[in-house]
């Protein structure tokens, strides 16, 4: 089987080609479920090379040739190298997964987080004293373009 060729045609198809589901319209929300998994397969398979202190010392000194060892799309090459952290989750990222290159980087899982919510790390901090996100306008993606909540 040739992991590269079907990782890059499950990218490439994304999840929507597998049919939609009901968390799909959650927005700002990617599942990280069996669509999302073999779509991701090449991306946390880097993430994960990052245990490794001789693959963290590679990655930091020629980060190009390092990517070019795994079989990444060329979307999630660009969202690895811009550290895109909410795309590297759409693009099949395991969220444990992109945190050890975010570890990498010297940031704390909380840093992460604030980035991939878009708000500073004190906003995210109160946010989550508080209880997390409103359901308001965070329910699904479909009722906040009709202006209504979805039960």
């Amino acid at each position: 089987m040739n992991t590269a060729a079907n990782t890059a045609a499950n990218t490439a198809a994304g999840p929507a080609a597998a049919g939609s589901r009901d968390y799909d319209d959650i927005p700002g929300t990617f599942v990280f479920d069996g669509r999302r998994s073999r779509m991701g397969y090449a991306l946390n398979k880097f993430c994960m090379s990052l245990n490794d202190p001789a693959n963290r010392d590679l990655l930091r000194a020629d980060p190009e040739a390092y990517l070019d060892r795994f079989a990444l799309t060329p979307d999630q090459r660009e969202a690895v190298t811009k550290r895109q952290w909410l795309r590297l989750l759409e693009l099949g990222g395991n969220i444990y997964y992109t945190y050890k290159l975010a570890a990498f980087d010297g940031m704390t899982f909380q840093q992460l987080a604030s980035q991939q919510t878009g708000v500073t790390e004190d906003e995210y901090v109160q946010m989550m004293i508080g209880g997390g996100r409103p359901i308001e306008g965070n329910r699904s993606r479909s009722s906040s373009e009709r202006g209504g909540a979805r039960g």
